[in-house]
């Protein structure tokens, strides 16, 4: 991966992670929580939103390969099962 490729995933990653904190952070002050209590639910929030991400994106991927191998034919000649 070249430096430039790095720099623009880092880049990303980067507005990611202040996109979802600044999020927590407005649902949580939204909800009445102030002070430093503030600052504990939006990095709660964040890295549980990063968490959940990190575990439903390779399940997503999972679950499409298991969709596409069940309805796709093994071979060119055979039609693949329609769904009903």
């Amino acid at each position: 991966m070249s430096k430039k490729m790095k720099k623009i995933l880092t880049i990303l990653s980067l507005v990611l992670v202040v996109s979802i904190a600044l999020f927590s952070l407005g649902i949580a002050y939204k909800g009445g929580v102030r002070g430093l209590g503030l600052i504990g639910v939006m990095f709660l929030f964040t890295f549980g939103i990063i968490v959940v991400l990190g575990q439903l994106i390779p399940a997503g991927i999972l679950f499409s390969s298991f969709i596409g191998a069940a309805t796709s034919p093994r071979r060119r000649s055979e039609v693949p099962i329609a769904a009903a």
